[in-house]
Order: C-alpha cells, then structure tokens, then sequence
C-alpha cells in the first residue's frame, strides 16, 4: 500500500452520540443528518451506526437513492425538496419526504396529477433568511398543501437558525417566538433545532430534533468541542512519517521558505496533504501527534506531505504514526489553526484516504 492516509470512522462513537442527543432530546425522535456523505465519514457507514435514528436528512434524491439501495426503510428527508417537477416521481418511487419552502414547489404539486401521495415538511422563514415561506404565509401555504390530494396530511412545520450556536444572542430567542405565531393555529408536528439548539435552546425542541454535527462528535459551539459536551468524535485522521531528517540551524522548511530552523533540529515528513483533505491553510504550530505525542506542523502544507517539528518528539523514526485529528487531538483544533470549522475539515477528506472502519468502545 503506497500511501498512508487513513481515516479511521468509530462506529460505536456514532452510536453513543445519538444515544447523548435522545438523552438531550427529552423523547423527541431525532432525524439524523448525513448529507455531504455523513459529514465526510461515508454515508452507507454512517446510517447503518445511525439505524435506530427515526429520519434521515440528505441534501440531495441520489442520497436517498443511496439509502433505499442500501436497504434503510426509515423515513429520509429531502432537506431542500425537489428542484423540479421531475422530481415528483422519484421522490414518490423512493418514498421520500420532502421540504417545501418555495413557490415553484407548490406550483409544481398543484400541477402534477399522480395521486400517489407524498409526505411534505412545510419550511417558515423565521430570520435566517434562505429558504422558507414568510410567516405571514404559513397558514396560506399550509391550506394550499393540504388541499392536494398529493400531499399527507400530516404536514411536518420546520424553520432554521441563523445563530443557534451562539446561547447568549437573542436571534434564536426572536426565531422561535417568530415560528410560534406563524404555525400556532396550524396542527402537525414542529422541527426547529438543530445541533447547537439541542444544546443551548430547549424552548426549540418540538417533536423533531435535526442533528448533525453532534452525531459526529463535532463542536457546534465556538471555543468548544464535542467533547465538552458529552459526545465523541467519530472520525481519527491519521498518516505515518515517512522521512525523518536532520536539518541546520537557519535552514528553510518546504515551499516559500516560510519556516526557518531556529535551531539544528530533527524535521519528520508524513504522508499527507490537501490532496488527501488536510487543509492547506493549516499553518505552523497546528499541532499533530506522533506517537501520542504533541509536536507541530512547520512550513506550508503541499499536495502530499506535511513537514513537522519532532524536538518534542526525539525518538521518532519512519513508520511512526501521526494523527492529524481524532480522539486525543480534537479536530476543531485544527480547524481554528486553519480558520475554518470542524465540517469543513471532516467533509473534505479525498478519494485516496483509506477509510476503515472501528468498532471499539473509547
């Protein structure tokens, strides 16, 4: 095997996370989130440690598709629903939920003839300000929805936060008074928070909880990671060294010169780079472990490689393991040395990191 990029997904970690959000939760059923390929950890992978969520939220009909293909029978949600009248029939074919916030949607529904109903989540925008119908609409949309003998009656009302990650801002706070007026005279179940509300907003719980991050013991709250929160990462990025080398004082490190030995000094190589997923704006000092030991990357992140400092670290030779993030390296700090988020980070990995799959309790 010529590289030596591994992205480790910890199954039991992805089950003990939607253990955490129902416990959260207070018995409200939790649609679990797995678009963009279950945050980077691989769909398939993913929704069979996540069977027991009651929905799956995708982004997209091929990723229901995906989960029908792959046997999961529960309901999946089309987060945006349908981007054209074609999709009426895949979406009933596959049997899938799907989010209407626009105009055109419902147009597309009035027009269509095939009885064979589908069941909708009626989107209010409540101060976000991307998808969703105004909330002077809502009981106008609603009506429009159950006139179709097309659609279920038993329309789900969703909206979504701007700033729910954030405890102290009084975004979320007017966002869910904004929904509460709009829907409070229509019948059908709510879903409003997401990650961080779990967290932060129990005023939003509703009947339906939509997480994702969490699942993936990613922090959804800045300055925190999962961890402060009761949850586990699920992915462990990790490399090997591949060259370790003596370097003098003065001498430059990797492109553009732009880390110089401040001393004679041993520089390990590993590899990994942005070509893999490892963000190229990871800059020095971003720390690493090699062997569970803190050391930091020095020089500029390439395609293939990343350069390391290894004084902390003296005994180490080629073949030792390095761990880019993971459950002794929280990958959200990683994402601030790179200024970027964890989502970013474990959705970018590459085609040619090798995932494999544990099964481990921590």
């Amino acid at each position: 095997m010529s590289r030596a990029a591994f992205a480790t997904i910890h199954l039991a970690s992805l089950r003990h996370n939607l253990q955490r959000v129902r416990e959260l939760g207070g018995g409200a059923k939790v649609m679990a989130v797995v678009k963009a390929d279950g945050y980077g950890h691989g769909l398939e992978r993913v929704a069979r440690a996540l069977a027991s969520a009651d929905a799956f939220g995708v982004a997209a009909i091929a990723d229901g598709l995906r989960l029908r293909a792959a046997g999961f029978r529960q309901r999946i949600v089309v987060l945006s629903g349908p981007d054209e009248a074609a999709d009426l029939a895949e979406l009933r074919r596959l049997d899938l939920d799907a989010v209407i916030h626009h105009d055109s949607q419902v147009a597309w529904l009035e027009a269509d003839r095939d009885p064979r109903p589908i069941r909708a989540w009626l989107k209010i925008e409540s101060g976000m300000h991307r998808l969703g119908f105004a909330p002077a609409r809502a009981a106008e949309m609603y009506a429009r929805l159950r006139a179709l003998a097309s659609i279920r009656s038993d329309i789900t009302l969703m909206t979504h936060f701007a700033a729910s990650d954030e405890f102290d801002k009084q975004l979320t706070a007017a966002q869910i008074a904004v929904f509460d007026a709009a829907v409070s005279d229509l019948p059908g179940e709510h879903s409003l928070a997401n990650s961080a509300a779990v967290l932060g907003w129990p005023a939003a719980r509703g009947q339906w909880l939509r997480t994702g991050g969490l699942l993936y013991g990613l922090s959804v709250v800045d300055g925190k990671t999962g961890e402060d929160f009761g949850f586990q990462p699920a992915m462990t990025l990790s490399s090997k060294l591949i060259a370790v080398n003596d370097v003098r004082k003065g001498e430059h490190i990797g492109y553009a010169a732009t880390w110089q030995c401040p001393e004679d000094m041993r520089i390990g190589v590993a590899a990994i780079g942005y070509g893999d997923g490892y963000p190229r704006s990871a800059a020095s000092g971003t720390p690493v472990l090699v062997n569970g030991q803190r050391a930091a990357i020095v020089g500029r992140v390439s395609m293939d490689l990343i350069t390391i400092d290894l004084r902390n670290v003296p005994n180490a030779q080629v073949g030792d393991e390095v761990v880019l993030w993971g459950r002794d390296l929280p990958v959200e700090e990683i994402a601030t040395h790179a200024g970027t988020i964890s989502y970013d980070l474990t959705c970018g990995m590459t085609k040619r990191v090798l995932f494999v799959e544990d099964d481990s309790a921590v």
